[in-house]
């Protein structure tokens, strides 16, 4: 078998479909990357039973066959050829040869029969959402998903999919993030998504990229189709959160702030909280002003932001690391909090509407 191919496209293809690669498997050959040789093409695959990246890259090759290759040799061997172009070639031994203009490698690779098929996603729930709109809400919600192995429906995120409104959900407990936005679908359904194969979804749609991914889902698995790149992935099995009792559907007191301001503000508070120093940050709102405070054994912080307020005068208390996260996910200059009174959950919104919703626990004061 031999192929030819451009080293910068089939390098780009062997980095993004490595995330795929377990580090150690019960399979050995999983522990590579799957390479099938079809006229005019090369796909590779990665799969660790739980999330598999598919893609292919053009080539001049008129064979057919296919092999597993060592995942770094493979890496490290592309990147590093002199030339713009690398010729393949293998022979009946799985022994490769690697040459580009002047450099010539070679190593050994093992047979494709052990490698097992990716699971097929064959299902008539299908959406799309333009790429840049996607990476959006992964990257605005992701920040809420749990680490907590206990709970593993709360390690991924809900795709709530209701008519032409798809909302994305994340929890942890202490706090909960929510992002709308509307797509071209008229059925209702829904499932959970781990976080790893929505990080891979994000790494791998380009910034500002409009162009659709189309996502397809059966009972067991999803599928994304980003460009010439697939990510398939199993869901996660359980009931979710009801994330829509946890919405206040009232509010006594609403702020619009500077996040900018905000956030600044929180990050000095940082500089004097950590695990040993732990201390929730006191926020006085009132009188168009939110007083910031917060002191532990390192040192103190005293901070006022200007803000329009409406409503009620309130002191409440809250964690400063799940304030920050959740404001650097925050889209935009401003953000909107509305408040019921200092032990009711914290909500931030956007300055008009409710594209997203996140949700913080307050902590309470001791005095």
């Amino acid at each position: 078998m031999k192929f030819i191919c451009k080293k910068i496209e089939l390098s780009e293809a062997i980095s993004n479909v490595s995330r795929a690669v377990p580090q150690k498997s019960t399979i050995q050959a999983l522990e590579g990357i799957k390479v099938k040789i079809t006229p005019g093409c090369v796909e590779l695959t990665a799969y660790n039973l739980e999330m598999g990246i598919r893609t292919t890259i053009d080539a001049d090759t008129n064979d057919n066959g296919e092999f597993v290759v060592n995942t770094r040799l493979f890496n490290e061997f592309t990147k590093k050829m002199a030339g713009d172009e690398v010729v393949f070639t293998i022979d009946e031994n799985n022994i490769i040869n690697i040459t580009s203009e002047a450099s010539d490698c070679t190593f050994s690779a093992m047979s494709a029969e052990e490698y097992p098929d990716l699971p097929v996603v064959d299902s008539n729930r299908s959406f799309e959402v333009p790429q840049n709109i996607l990476r959006s809400m992964i990257n605005m919600t992701g920040y809420a998903v749990s680490q907590n192995e206990n709970k593993p429906i709360f390690t991924g995120e809900l795709f709530d999919i209701e008519g032409q409104s798809f909302t994305m959900v994340a929890i942890d407990g202490f706090r909960l993030a929510i992002r709308n936005e509307s797509i071209d679908n008229s059925e209702k359904f829904n499932f959970v998504v781990p976080k790893k194969a929505l990080q891979e979804v994000s790494t791998l749609i380009r910034e500002d990229c409009a162009d659709n991914c189309f996502i397809s889902v059966n009972d067991r698995h999803i599928i994304f189709k980003i460009n010439k790149f697939y990510v398939i992935s199993r869901l996660l099995e359980g009931a979710f959160h009801n994330y829509k009792m946890s919405i206040p559907n009232s509010y006594k007191t609403e702020v619009f702030v500077s996040k900018k301001d905000f956030t600044a503000c929180l990050e000095r508070c940082s500089l004097i909280v950590d695990e040993k120093n732990k201390c929730p940050i006191r926020c006085e709102i009132g009188g168009g002003v939110m007083k910031i405070n917060c002191k532990t054994a390192i040192g103190k912080v005293n901070d006022a932001i200007s803000a329009d307020i409406s409503g009620e005068a309130v002191t409440i208390g809250f964690n400063n690391r799940l304030m920050l996260e959740a404001l650097k996910a925050a889209e935009g200059d401003k953000v909107r909090i509305r408040l019921n009174g200092a032990m009711k959950v914290i909500e931030l919104l956007p300055p008009m509407g409710e594209s997203y919703i996140f949700l913080v626990m307050p902590i309470q004061l001791k005095n």
